[in-house]
């Protein structure tokens, strides 16, 4: 039976201030709380900038975007003459999925070991593309699968939404984020304190309907291999 396990770790987590970095985990460990409630999903948070989920292959994009989105919404005051902090607001967090079994898989234990980890874990290790001067980051969102046609196709897909995603603003991002839980713009328009036309906006803006159009096909290839 097939798994689905996303990798990811924060970019640029060095030029949050401390006071920045507990923030960020207070969110995310509320994020990953929200997350338990609407999918069938263990994750946990390691050392603070580093994340491991393990999930159903048909959700992991979504929930990945989820991270992603809800990340670069946290619309934390940086030095904007700093690379770094313009590489955090831009792509937030590296995230890699990786699609295989799991030979062992304990959840009280913490135990995530298989072909899906090794697949998502390989994936980050070799995309560390930064010095202590510079971080160069083509992308920052991957896919891995053993089955080469479909990797290559599920990876065409991963570079569109990201490329997408990664020129959203602060609140573009937080639009999207609650565009992927399946909130109507009515919805977002009263939880954000705007106007429908507002959101509207920023969907357009964002290119969501093309966004939305590409999770669709990536989420109706992966219930096959279910």
């Amino acid at each position: 039976m097939y798994k689905a396990v996303i990798s990811g770790d924060i970019i640029a987590y060095t030029s949050l201030s401390d006071a920045q970095k507990e923030l960020l985990e207070k969110k995310l460990k509320q994020l990953f709380k929200d997350l338990e409630k609407d999918y069938d999903i263990f994750i946990r948070l390691i050392k603070g900038d580093y994340l491991e989920a393990v999930v159903k292959p048909e959700e992991a994009l979504r929930i990945a975007l989820l991270i992603k989105t809800y990340i670069k919404a946290l619309d934390f005051e940086l030095n904007a003459d700093d690379s770094r902090s313009k590489h955090f607001k831009t792509y937030g967090i590296r995230l890699a999925i990786g699609v295989g079994t799991l030979d062992r898989f304990d959840t009280k234990k913490g135990i995530i070991d298989g072909e899906a980890i090794y697949r998502s874990g390989r994936l980050i290790s070799t995309q560390h593309t930064h010095s202590k001067q510079k971080i160069h980051i083509k992308q920052s969102l991957f896919f891995s699968i053993e089955d080469a046609d479909l990797d290559m196709e599920m990876n065409a897909f991963f570079v569109l939404i990201d490329a997408l995603l990664n020129q959203a603003t602060a609140r573009q991002s937080e639009v999207i984020y609650y565009k992927l839980k399946g909130l109507d713009e009515n919805e977002i328009a009263k939880i954000l304190k705007v106007s429908r036309s507002v959101i509207n906006r920023q969907a357009i803006s964002t290119s969501w309907y093309a966004i939305n159009k590409a999770i669709n096909f990536v989420e109706y290839s992966m219930k096959k291999l279910s």
